[in-house]
C-alpha cells in the first residue's frame, strides 16, 4: 500500500518556506558587482541545515512513520525545533548562534529519538537500519555540540564536521539501508513538494521585477520570457516525477535525496539571478557565470537524479547531452562576444528549458 503525504507533513514544510527565503536572500548581497564567496559560502551553509533537517524527518516517515499520536507529536516538536532554526538563520552567524545550535540539533535529535524508539514489531532489518541511522545522527550531534566550547571561527568548523559526518554515514551504511528500501512513490512526492518551494522564490522573484516603478519593452519582454522559463522549468521537473519515472523501484533513495540538494541549491540560484539580472546588479563577466552556472547546475543534477530512477527505455542518450550542452555553450559563447541586455539572457534561459523539457518530457 502506498503511503500518503499527510496534511501535518504539509504543515511541516510552510516552516521551511521562511527558511529557505532566508538562506535565498543571501544571494542578493552583491557588492561592487559580485557576490562575493564570503556571501555565496554563508548560502551554502545555510541551505545545508535547513534541507537536512528537512530529510532527517522526511525519510523517518517515509521508512516508519505512522499518522498516530506518538509520531504527530515528535512532528509537533521537530516544528518547533525548525521555528527556532529559521528565526536564527542570519549572515551574522555570531549573534544568533546559539538559537540555531539549539534549533537545528534539537531538530536531528528528536529525529535520532525516534529510530532510536521504534516498535519492536518491526522486523530484523528496519530494527537494524533504525539503529543505525539513530547513532549515526547522535555521533552528528556529539560533533557538533562541541562548538559550543569555542567562539572564534573554530566553533564553525566543529558544527560543520558533525553535520558533514551526519550526511556521510548514511552513504557509509547504504548496505544496511538497501535492506529496507524507501518507498519511492511517497519520497519522489515529498520531494517533489520541497522543489514547489523552491519554485516559489522564482515567482517571487518575478514578483519583484513587476513591482518596477517603470515599464518598458525590455522590462516587459524579462518579464515574459522570465515566466517562460520558470514555467518550463515547472513542466520539465513535474512531468518526470509524474510520468516519466519508476516509483515502484527499490533502493534507498540516495540519489534522491543527495542528487536534490544540488537541484534546490541550482535553483535558489536561479531565483536570485533573476533579480540580480533585472537590476543590473552584477558585472557582465560574473552576471553570466552566475546565471548559466546555476542553469548547468540544475541541468546535470536532474539529469542524474531523472536518469537512475527513468523507465530504460526513457533515459536520454549521449545526444541528448550534447544537444543541451552544446546548446548552453553556443549561449554562453555568444554572450561573451557580443555584449547583450538582460532580457536576451533571461530568454536564452528560456529556450534552454523549453527544449530540455521538450526532450525529456
Amino acid at each position: 500500500m502506498e503511503k500518503k503525504v499527510t496534511w501535518l507533513e504539509l504543515f511541516y514544510d510552510l516552516l521551511f518556506v521562511a527558511a529557505v527565503s532566508k538562506a535565498g536572500h543571501v544571494l542578493l548581497h552583491a557588492e561592487h558587482g559580485v557576490i562575493s564567496f564570503e556571501y555565496l559560502l554563508k548560502f551554502v551553509l545555510i541551505f545545508i541545515p535547513v534541507w537536512w533537517a528537512w530529510v532527517g524527518q522526511t525519510l523517518f516517515i517515509n521508512r516508519y512513520g505512522q499518522d498516530i499520536l506518538s509520531h504527530r507529536v515528535f512532528l509537533i516538536l521537530q516544528l518547533l525545533s525548525v521555528l527556532v532554526m529559521t528565526a536564527s538563520l542570519s549572515t551574522h552567524f555570531d549573534e544568533h548562534y546559539l538559537s540555531f545550535f539549539v534549533g537545528y540539533i534539537g531538530s536531528r535529535a528528536f529525529t535520532a529519538i525516534q529510530y532510536l524508539t521504534i516498535h519492536k514489531s518491526k522486523s530484523k532489518h528496519q530494527q537494524q537500519a533504525a539503529r543505525f541511522l539513530g547513532l549515526a545522527f547522535i555521533i552528528g550531534i556529539v560533533i557538533s555540540s562541541g562548538s559550543l566550547f569555542f567562539d572564534s571561527w573554530v566553533r564553525y568548523v566543529i558544527l560543520y564536521a558533525g553535520i558533514a559526518v551526519d550526511m556521510i554515514l548514511p552513504l557509509l551504511g547504504r548496505k544496511n539501508l538497501v535492506k529496507v528500501p524507501v518507498q519511492t512513490h511517497h519520497l519522489l512526492e515529498r520531494f517533489a513538494l520541497f522543489t514547489l518551494i523552491l519554485l516559489g522564490e522564482s515567482v517571487v522573484s518575478i514578483i519583484a521585477v513587476l513591482s518596477a516603478d517603470h515599464w518598458d519593452m525590455p522590462s516587459i519582454l524579462f518579464t515574459a520570457f522570465t515566466s517562460l522559463f520558470v514555467i518550463a522549468m515547472w513542466w520539465q521537473y513535474f512531468d518526470n516525477v509524474e510520468k516519466k519515472v519508476s516509483k515502484e523501484m527499490q533502493t534507498a533513495g540516495q540519489a534522491i535525496i543527495y542528487g536534490h540538494l544540488f537541484i534546490y541549491i541550482s535553483m535558489s540560484m536561479i531565483a536570485a539571478s533573476i533579480q540580480l539580472l533585472y537590476q543590473n546588479q552584477l558585472n557582465y563577466g560574473f552576471m553570466l557565470a552566475f546565471v548559466f552556472g546555476s542553469v548547468l547546475l540544475y541541468f546535470l543534477s536532474t539529469t542524474l537524479v531523472f536518469h537512475r530512477y527513468r523507465h530504460p527505455h526513457l533515459r536520454l542518450g549521449a545526444r541528448h547531452m550534447v544537444i543541451m550542452m552544446g546548446l548552453l555553450a553556443v549561449f554562453v559563447v555568444v554572450d561573451l562576444i557580443y555584449r547583450v541586455p538582460g532580457y536576451v539572457i533571461m530568454g536564452e534561459d528560456m529556450l534552454f528549458f523549453l527544449v530540455y523539457a521538450k526532450l525529456t518530457t
